[in-house]
């Protein structure tokens, strides 16, 4: 009887074809293209550039494409954690000549402590990962030794370290203990290191959707709920019942007031979300922004959900259009610090000077947004950023300087009755650990900071 045939083992730097490869190595090129090259994670997870990771990500299988996200994911959302945890096992330090040394030891690591994984399998596809780059192959045995005490001590270390602190940098959380105080800095932190639910803002018959979803509604009215396959397959995706945005993403389009009938401009307005709830609530809607591919995603999202608006691609600091607005809703583009939940690799990619640059450009936005405001109405300015700089110096220093605009304090009965969401001007403020539950996968929201002005 012919004995079945082996699979032979690749050769060092050759193609390896064994199963669950092709998941670590497009998750190994993702975390390169954002630690390395400085790519956002969106764009390498939905963006058309076939020279990324995006091809290989789109043609693994939905089970595999779901786990090289959740590696990625782990990995940015624990990097601080990951880095200290593998440091303590490196005495001579990573090879700064062979890159992908780390990458293999940050997603094996992120498997066996974080993932369920089975360890072998974490340890042994991270060696045959390293063994396919020219440089790290001769690291391989390193890879092995290190992932293997991981396994065995791992877990224990890091119950002892102060995860929150290590996995947000420096910089950021020092401006958080200055802005906040020790402790809503910790929490912050704290909440940034949890898988966020996924909210969705629906048209109609929130309980309904609940039901039909395994979720649950919240004070906002989004359904909140958690996923764990793709998005497009979820009910009512395909029908355009509800689309995809944070529970505080959606309050500030509501601070806007009835807008039913009103012409309303919503600036820098691209995936959409709040253009489509200011559609349903009845308003004849513009929607502004800069980028072609962003304005294009905003047309396909208004088509899945057989809502129409007016599309402009303007840079909105220098837009005139014929007519004034009776509302405007400006969400600035922003370090997005308070959305690190969502999109962990925020905090690796900005830097501290990013703050000063955004800022001077909210200002010209916010300035122009005026302009844009006819006599009477009002203009909502909002950045999903926890940084002051971003939010209330930027309105202080429009107060200061412009009369012909005036702040309209929001009320706790406009947040539903959350005193905690507005500042002592008045402002919406939100922070990451807010909406709190019982069950912690349920709770947490988006960092937002929102103004109301009416132009005198």
């Amino acid at each position: 009887m012919a004995k079945s045939a082996r699979k032979k083992k690749p050769r060092s730097g050759e193609p390896d074809d064994s199963p669950g490869l092709a998941v670590r190595r497009v998750a190994a090129d993702i975390v390169e293209g954002v630690l390395n090259r400085r790519r956002a994670l969106d764009e390498m997870l939905e963006g058309s550039d076939a020279r990324a990771a995006t091809a290989a990500l789109a043609a693994l299988a939905d089970r595999d494409r779901g786990l090289a996200r959740a590696i990625v994911a782990v990995v940015l959302r624990r990097l601080g954690t990951l880095r200290y945890l593998l440091g303590s096992f490196l005495e001579e330090g990573l090879p700064a000549q062979a890159p992908r040394v780390e990458t293999a030891l940050l997603i094996g690591a992120a498997q066996i402590l974080f993932l369920e994984v089975p360890d072998h399998a974490a340890v042994d596809l991270a060696v045959r990962l390293a063994r396919e780059d020219r440089m790290a192959k001769h690291f391989a045995g390193l890879i092995n030794a290190v992932l293997r005490r991981i396994t065995r001590e791992g877990k224990e270390r890091i119950a002892a370290l102060d995860a929150p602190v290590l996995d947000t940098p420096p910089w950021l959380m020092a401006r958080w203990i200055k802005t906040y105080g020790e402790a809503t800095a910790h929490a912050i932190a704290a909440a940034n290191g949890r898988e966020p639910a996924l909210d969705l803002t629906v048209k109609s018959d929130a309980e309904a959707w609940a039901a039909k979803l395994d979720g649950r509604v919240l004070p906002t009215g989004s359904v909140r709920t958690i996923v764990h396959g793709a998005v497009t397959a979820l009910p009512g995706f395909d029908e355009g019942a509800w689309w995809v945005q944070d529970a505080a993403a959606s309050i500030p389009a509501r601070l806007l007031g009835n807008v039913a009938g009103l012409r309303v401009a919503d600036l820098c307005a691209a995936p959409g979300g709040k253009t489509a709830q200011l559609i349903v609530a009845g308003a004849k809607v513009t929607a502004v922004d800069r980028a072609p591919g962003r304005l294009k995603r905003l047309q396909d999202n208004l088509t899945r959900l057989s809502l129409d608006a007016e599309l402009v691609c303007a840079d909105v600091a220098v837009w005139t259009p014929d007519q004034t607005f009776d509302a405007v809703l400006l969400d600035a583009p922003c370090t997005s610090t308070g959305t690190i939940r969502r999109h962990p690799d925020v905090p690796w990619l900005k830097r501290s000077a990013d703050i000063a640059s955004l800022a001077a450009a909210q200002r010209r936005l916010l300035d122009h947004a005026i302009t844009l405001t006819k006599p009477g109405g009002i203009l909502v300015y909002c950045t999903c950023s926890l940084e002051p700089e971003e939010g209330t110096d930027i309105v202080a220093d429009l107060l200061a300087r412009e009369q012909s605009v005036r702040r309209v304090p929001i009320a706790a009965a406009e947040v539903f009755g959350e005193a905690d969401f507005i500042n002592a001007d008045g402002d919406l403020r939100t922070l990451p650990y807010y909406f709190t539950a019982a069950d912690s996968r349920f709770a947490g929201g988006d960092g937002f900071y929102a103004a109301r002005l009416e132009k005198r």
